[in-house]
């Protein structure tokens, strides 16, 4: 019998047990409708005396999926969320959330709002607040800490990652794991056995996991110097450090006071407007204009030609997502080479715990190695990782038209050059595509999908359906020399590389970058890469170079010295004895004062301000020449860009994002000033000095 229902909460009771089903498609977020059901439902349950349990559950593929995101930046309508949380564990009658699916952010605090728990196997639990920039707003930070203590609740709210149902068991965050599909079953079954034992409800605010006291803060200031140290920068890791305190130190409502003090402060923190952004970003990249009408091709098998570093590293990604293998390289021995690195990442995973031999053996059964092209007949998409020589490419390209199917998707993974021209090599250049994977390959998530003009629209919808199965964030690029991420680095790191030569030191620029908020400073990326491969580079576009163009010849000088980085032992630092982390280096600063007296140039000092204001100008300025050239579709593809694939820090959105929140107008004066000093290098860009004359943003060309 029905006895409730609005849009999104329906209630039917099951004899003496109500059950309260949300259905909110696509993911039963908790909107409006959601909150305000849920809170008429146990208002109903406890005003009927019929009524000896409740069961929560959700409709569909979920139970409950975190805050509706059609509903981020407007005005909060009540009830809010903790109100609902609150009243729900204020029931006088046992309330169980049967969790299938997602229960995610506030999904989760709802059921910790509950007495009880059960979950099937399919269960995905989580606090992922933190990587929006908040804490977990609803009772999470006080609730979750009392039900299974403060060192387990802090690894899960600070990493924001999803656990399964076993593991949310063994934590003590569910009750029991049920078997089979059925949630609904599982959730009666549960709510029977309780009313059966006359089991009272039990509040998680009355939790003892935080009995211990002694332990708790031993956790709390473990948590806290650990996140001091791996969130350098971010706001919000130590807001929910300091709510876990108040819940050792308050009672629970003052508790909730204190969590929704930090909450709002977290709230009107720009960090979360960045990582807000960056959320959205992502989503709307992987919708290019090709996805909207063109159907993929069906990709069961690919090909990978080479398998040096970048081979191995794209077979490890494709071999991760369940598909079959196959690697060409010219003879037997460089074959077992590339074998030897793809085993050799698996046996790093084993070696470190996080898989079991067996499930090597069983990966690789899907890895198959051959020095002839033939060995490609069949397969669906073929990803080419060779030697960055337009000259060596075709030769590969050449041999491809000859042995694939036709309709097999031919991808380059060139860094830089032309993909055009590798397409009209071929009789086949509508199944041609650029896939720009990052090193390692199968680590970084960013994947350029780079659209070369006679490309068939069904070939890109392919390539950003492989990036979903890669678990790749894709970003669709045009063509030019070094499309979105490379081409603008080419500009900034000219910019790091003239700042160095006017005065600064590497390790005071590679500093303030850090500051900034980056892992690794321009110099200290040039060691990890190997600086033969800019060095490659240069010497491929000196013919085209502008000879009024200031030119630095610093890093010309020590790759003339063989010191190419960390591979070598040294580069812009030392690297003594295979070091990881290099020391400044001597000989280096000596190189630099000799190359500055050789140009003429007397040093000036820069603070980190200037150092990051030149940097980020560069960018910013070249950023918005690849959108005004469509090169990028729009300047979110471009942060989308920086953030996943050069440690642009996420918190700040991106280059266009950050441009937006320093205004506009301001860049554009820095590039004034610094153009009265070298005219060439800073030229506004068009799109720029149009944005700025219309007052509009970067953020006006997102929508």
């Amino acid at each position: 019998m029905n006895t409730a229902a609005n849009a999104a909460v329906a209630s039917t009771r099951h004899e003496d047990i109500l059950v309260v089903t949300i259905d909110n498609p696509p993911v039963n977020a908790l909107g409006v409708d959601v909150r305000r059901g849920l809170l008429e439902a146990i208002e109903a349950a406890d005003a009927d005396p019929a009524v000896k349990a409740v069961v929560l559950l959700g409709a569909g593929r979920n139970f409950l999926g975190g805050a509706d995101i059609r509903e981020f930046g407007k005005p909060p309508q009540p009830p809010a969320l903790p109100d609902v949380c609150n009243r729900i564990e204020a029931s006088t009658k046992p309330v169980i959330a049967a969790i299938h699916g997602a229960a995610l952010g506030g999904g989760l605090e709802v059921a910790l709002g509950a007495h009880y728990r059960v979950a099937l196997g399919s269960a995905k639990l989580g606090l992922p607040e933190v990587l929006l920039g908040l804490l977990p707003g609803a009772g999470g930070t006080q609730r979750t800490p009392r039900l299974i203590g403060a060192q387990a609740a802090l690894e899960l709210m600070l990493s924001g990652r999803h656990i399964g149902a076993k593991e949310a068991a063994k934590l003590g965050l569910v009750d029991r794991v049920a078997e089979g599909e059925d949630v609904a079953a599982a959730g009666l079954a549960y709510a029977r056995e309780l009313i059966a034992s006359n089991a009272a409800p039990r509040r998680t605010s009355e939790g003892s996991a935080l009995a211990d006291r002694a332990a708790t803060q031993a956790a709390i200031d473990a948590a806290r110097a650990d996140t001091a140290k791996k969130a350098r920068g971010l706001f919000s890791p130590l807001k929910i450090v300091d709510a876990v305190q108040g819940a050792l130190d308050l009672p629970f409502i003052e508790g909730l006071a204190l969590e929704r003090k930090l909450f709002i402060e977290c709230l009107e923190s720009p960090q979360r407007a960045g990582l807000v952004h960056a959320f959205f970003a992502e989503r709307e990249a992987a919708k290019a204009p090709e996805t909207r009408d063109a159907k993929a091709r069906a990709i069961a098998s690919v090909g990978i030609i080479g398998g040096g570093t970048m081979g191995a590293g794209i077979a490890v990604a494709v071999l991760d997502a369940g598909l079959p293998v196959t690697m060409i390289e010219r003879d037997e021995e460089a074959l077992a080479r590339g074998r030897a690195n793809v085993e050799k990442v698996y046996d790093g995973l084993i070696a470190k715990g996080r898989i079991k031999p067996e499930a090597k053996d069983a990966i690789m059964a899907r890895f198959n190695g051959s020095t002839a092209y033939d060995a490609l007949a069949q397969v669906d998409l073929v990803i080419e990782a060779v030697f960055e020589d337009m000259a060596v490419k075709q030769a590969v390209f050449k041999e491809l038209d000859r042995v694939c199917k036709p309709g097999a998707v031919l991808a380059t993974n060139t860094s830089y050059l032309d993909i055009n021209q590798i397409a009209a090599s071929i009789s086949r250049p509508q199944d041609v595509i650029g896939l720009h994977f990052f090193s390692p390959a199968n680590i970084m998530k960013l994947l350029e999908i780079v659209v070369p003009a006679k490309v068939s629209a069904d070939v890109v919808a392919t390539a950003f359906e492989l990036a979903k199965k890669l678990k790749k964030t894709a970003v669709r690029a045009g063509v030019c020399d070094g499309f979105i991420g490379n081409r603008v680095l080419a500009v900034y790191g000219a910019a790091a590389q003239a700042i160095m030569e006017d005065g600064a030191s590497p390790y005071q620029i590679d500093k303030a970058v850090r500051d900034f908020g980056y892992p690794m400073g321009p110099f200290q990326v040039s060691d990890l890469a190997g600086g033969d491969i800019g060095w490659a580079t240069r010497k491929r576009r000196a013919a085209t170079r502008d000879p009024k163009a200031r030119y630095v010849q610093i890093p010309d000088r020590l790759c003339e010295r063989g010191w190419f980085g960390q591979k070598t032992g040294r580069g812009y630092y030392l690297y003594p004895e295979g070091a990881r982390v290099g020391t400044p280096d001597p000989e280096v600063e000596a190189i630099i004062d000799a190359e500055r007296q050789r140009a003429g140039i007397t040093p000036r000092s820069f603070t980190d301000e200037e150092i990051v204001r030149r940097y980020l100008a560069a960018m910013i300025n070249e950023g918005a020449n690849v959108v005004h050239q469509k090169i990028a579709l729009r300047p979110l593809d471009v942060d989308v860009t920086f953030v996943h694939g050069y440690g642009f820090p996420r918190y700040r959105g991106g280059p266009m994002h950050y441009a937006d929140t320093v205004g506009l107008p301001k860049i554009l004066a820095d590039i004034q000033e610094f153009a009265k000093e070298d005219p060439l290098f800073w030229r506004p860009s068009p799109l720029l000095v149009d944005l700025v004359e219309r007052g509009e943003n970067f953020a006006s060309l997102n929508k």
